[in-house]
């Protein structure tokens, strides 16, 4: 396979994924409630959508910058990359579950929202960390970085691995300081964590 297919199959599931994540925003005209109670009351599924629009809109930067690195792909990264995306693309579902069990207040259910978002956070973390740690390592291009700079990113990048564990944690106790958590580390790897001039 070529990396132009594979780059090509990973940016649709990523539009797929991050399109998805606004079906879960509904307002009602005319039922009765104003459109700025509706707002309001839907707070937590707007503030998750923006989290997680920025948290796959992040992915997919950093997975272009990383991946003209490469000089091909291999079976190992095809793999990866498979992994990665299916933890991406259940992102939808658990923004909706989070948003939800944060509406409804019920604290037990939003624990185990919680879990959800954080679980599958924390697997497209580790995911992309070792797509990122076999390019790095096996694939990288010739000459485009040194082993020094190549482990220094590779640390800098792997940072979510134990992150989004910890956000977790944190989530379980009080799901929306998860979310402010999350959006601090999109920031973080909005700057260039991955050692590429591209």
């Amino acid at each position: 396979m070529t990396k132009v297919r594979l780059e090509a199959f990973t940016d649709g599931v990523l539009a797929v994924a991050i399109t998805l994540l606004v079906l879960d925003l509904h307002l009602e005209p005319g039922n009765g409630e104003s459109l700025l109670d509706q707002v309001l009351a839907s707070g937590p599924s707007f503030a998750a959508y923006v989290v997680s629009f920025f948290v796959i809109g992040v992915i997919w930067v950093n997975h272009h910058s990383i991946f003209g690195l490469a000089t091909t792909v291999d079976r190992v990264l095809l793999f990866w990359n498979l992994i990665l995306l299916m933890f991406v693309s259940a992102v939808p579902f658990t923004t909706a579950t989070l948003a939800g069990a944060i509406a409804e207040g019920s604290a037990a259910d939003t624990r185990v929202a919680a879990v959800l978002y954080g679980g599958v956070a924390t697997g497209f973390a580790i995911a992309f960390t070792l797509v990122y740690g076999r390019i790095m390592l096996v694939l990288v291009r010739t000459g485009s970085m040194d082993a020094g700079t190549r482990r220094s990113a590779l640390l800098r990048f792997g940072a979510g691995t134990l992150f989004y564990p910890l956000l977790t944690a944190i989530g379980i106790v009080y799901a929306p300081a998860m979310l402010v958590g999350f959006a601090a580390l999109s920031v973080y790897y909005l700057f260039n964590q991955t050692g590429t001039t591209e």
